[in-house]
């Protein structure tokens, strides 16, 4: 299971890192706001910890970042300020999880296995369609002749569409439909050309096919 640990105080980090290791954990530490989005950009995450005060971006920050962006990966807050306005702006903001700093390690690791096993549980494995195959874990689109990551906001799109192939949307229709209109239908048509031409980079027997200013997922040229 690989988590994401975003904490400023380099001694805590290293312990933490070292005890979550040790509990089976894949483990990527960063020390501020601005070197978490980076890694979330880069690489796939099944849970997130943010210390709420990171120094370039706080923890808050970066929380509304990732919701922004589409990425709806589990998030366990912490921070040394045990107040309930704290708490409430990370619940408020997307945090699914909150903790108060100082911690237990026993009660940190049942808490980051009980998020990874809730966001599992409502994940659906694979979708697929033609000759490609979409993993909605890892986020990895194979076909039978290659295979790449995609992003989280393309692989909701791409979800979407495998489920409605055939059927054409509008740009607006798209992003009220996948993203609950809160990304732009200028992103959504973004999106749609990425993932338009990541499919043609693993040979996939599907295709966006664009007309009239709507997209739809269809099979064969």
């Amino acid at each position: 299971m690989k988590v994401l640990y975003a904490e400023d105080e380099r001694q805590l980090s290293v312990a933490v890192t070292e005890i979550l290791k040790m509990e089976g954990f894949e483990v990527t530490a960063v020390y501020d706001g601005q070197e978490a989005l980076d890694a979330l950009d880069n690489d796939y995450f099944d849970a997130v910890i943010l210390d709420i005060m990171m120094p370039k971006k706080d923890g808050i920050e970066v929380l509304e970042t990732m919701r922004k962006n589409g990425n709806f990966t589990s998030v366990l807050m912490l921070t040394a300020k045990a107040t309930v306005d704290d708490r409430i702006a990370g619940l408020s903001t997307g945090a699914d999880d909150y903790l108060a700093k100082p911690f237990a390690m026993k009660e940190l690791i049942a808490r980051l296995n009980s998020l990874i096993r809730r966001s599992s549980s409502y994940r659906h494995s694979t979708v697929k369609i033609g000759n490609i195959e979409l993993d909605s874990n890892t986020c990895e689109l194979k076909s039978d002749l290659g295979s790449l990551r995609l992003n989280n906001p393309e692989a909701e799109l791409l979800t979407f569409l495998i489920h409605h192939a055939g059927t054409a949307y509008t740009a607006e229709q798209i992003n009220d439909l996948v993203w609950n209109g809160k990304e732009s239908p200028e992103k959504a048509e973004l999106y749609v050309f990425y993932l338009k031409n990541k499919l043609r980079q693993i040979h996939a027997v599907v295709h966006v096919r664009i007309e009239n200013d709507t997209y739809a997922l269809c099979e064969g040229e």
